[in-house]
């Protein structure tokens, strides 16, 4: 079943894109850096100008309240934003109590007493953890994961990894994974994608061929 459709996309000066991504799917996104990777999942999240039409269970963009959209379709940006001056300001006032936040805090190898913490004094693993968790909080049926496991140890890439596709399977949600890595992207991905110049082709991991 499709959950996002993309039908003649196009921002900056980019070809037109269409894509389609099926519910319990993750696709990758690879090509050098600033090719424009991440202005795609900054479009698709319509947080930059573009045209064309992006669906959600057949559901137009343009009829969906911005913020609802974005809810919905979730983008995890390389490096995550925080705006107030502690971690628990950025989550509902609960969400302590939510056993599977609890969990997801357990599988990232962080404890609640984070949530007490000051935002300036985070790692950087930290803050990407948190992102994460934050994304996942909102419930999204589309992640937008730019570079996700970047500031990550092999360890925690390994978590993270877990999580999203645990989430996905759970949710029946999909997601658009950027990675500079070929091998997350096979272990993660069941399509894969690549830049040649501006535009977004299609092609097979050497785990595919």
């Amino acid at each position: 079943m499709t959950l996002l459709k993309i039908d003649n996309l196009q921002y900056l000066d980019f070809p037109v894109l269409n894509l389609e991504l099926n519910a319990g799917e993750t696709i990758s996104i690879s090509g050098p850096s600033g090719i424009g990777k991440s202005l795609l999942l900054r479009a698709i999240a319509d947080l930059d100008p573009h045209s064309g039409h992006i669906f959600l269970n057949d559901v137009e963009s343009g009829s969906i309240p911005p913020e609802q959209w974005r809810l919905n379709v979730g983008f995890l940006p390389a490096e995550s934003q925080w705006w107030e001056d502690v971690v628990a300001d950025h989550f509902p006032l609960n969400v302590a109590s939510d056993q599977t936040f609890s969990s997801w805090l357990d599988s990232l190898q962080l404890q609640k007493t984070i949530l007490n913490s000051q935002t300036s004094r985070l790692s950087s693993g930290e803050r990407q953890r948190l992102a994460l968790i934050r994304l996942l909080n909102n419930r999204p049926k589309v992640l937008l994961l730019d570079e996700p496991t970047a500031s990550l140890d092999s360890t925690n890439t390994k978590h993270v990894e877990t999580i999203i596709a645990e989430y996905i399977r759970s949710t029946h949600g999909s997601a658009i994974w950027v990675s500079h890595d070929i091998d997350q992207a096979e272990r993660v991905a069941s399509r894969h994608f690549r830049f040649e110049g501006k535009a977004l082709v299609s092609f097979l991991t050497q785990e595919g061929k």
